[in-house]
């Protein structure tokens, strides 16, 4: 009677043991694809800031035939389109190359052949679709983030995920040179 009971018991013990590395599998290979997905986010915002990058330097010499003179402001654009190209992108790269785009895109106020160029406007115009992708990329990112954190934190995961290295991601979050300008009502002139 002793035998049955210890083999009963043996076998309790197997299957909790099957059953729990089964469920570590399991959290393991949700946690695994929910992460591949946040990196994804990431790399897809990394493909759309190169493609703005990519537009700048044909924005540039669009400009410069119109607005030779305005030397300073397509150094800064170029200068700063290159320093955020280059390496690894930092918000603080994209914060320069945002508002000297900005003070090159606003010179076509002061230009009205440029800006009633056909070319200038295509070019405006997928600079504008690429910042749509990119806010597009960032939302996307962002989910990807919540339901990756919210599958880590939920239980069972939550007992296993740091013990096999699956950190908090964090979220997308607006660069300094964004922050001042989402929550505004913005400005429209029919001139």
């Amino acid at each position: 009677m002793f035998e049955v009971a210890s083999a009963f018991w043996t076998s309790v013990a197997l299957f909790l043991g099957a059953g729990l590395v089964i469920l570590l599998i399991v959290i393991y290979n949700r946690l695994v694809a929910q992460r591949q997905n946040v990196k994804q986010g990431v790399a897809d915002i990394d493909a759309q800031l190169r493609q703005r990058h990519d537009l700048i330097p044909n924005l540039v010499e669009t400009v410069k035939g119109y607005a030779g003179h305005e030397r300073e402001t397509l150094d800064a654009v170029i200068s700063a389109r290159n320093q955020a190209a280059n390496g690894p992108i930092t918000s603080s790269d994209e914060q320069g190359l945002r508002v000297a785009l900005d003070r090159l895109l606003a010179l076509s106020e002061n230009y009205p052949d440029l800006k009633a160029s056909a070319n200038f406007q295509e070019l405006q115009r997928e600079l504008s679709h690429v910042e749509d992708k990119l806010a597009a990329a960032r939302r996307a990112l962002n989910a990807a983030v919540s339901r990756y954190n919210t599958a880590r934190e939920s239980f069972p995961a939550v007992l296993f995920a740091g013990l096999l290295g699956f950190k908090e991601a964090d979220f997308h979050r607006l660069d300094d040179s964004e922050k001042g300008t989402v929550d505004q009502v913005p400005s429209i002139s029919f001139q």
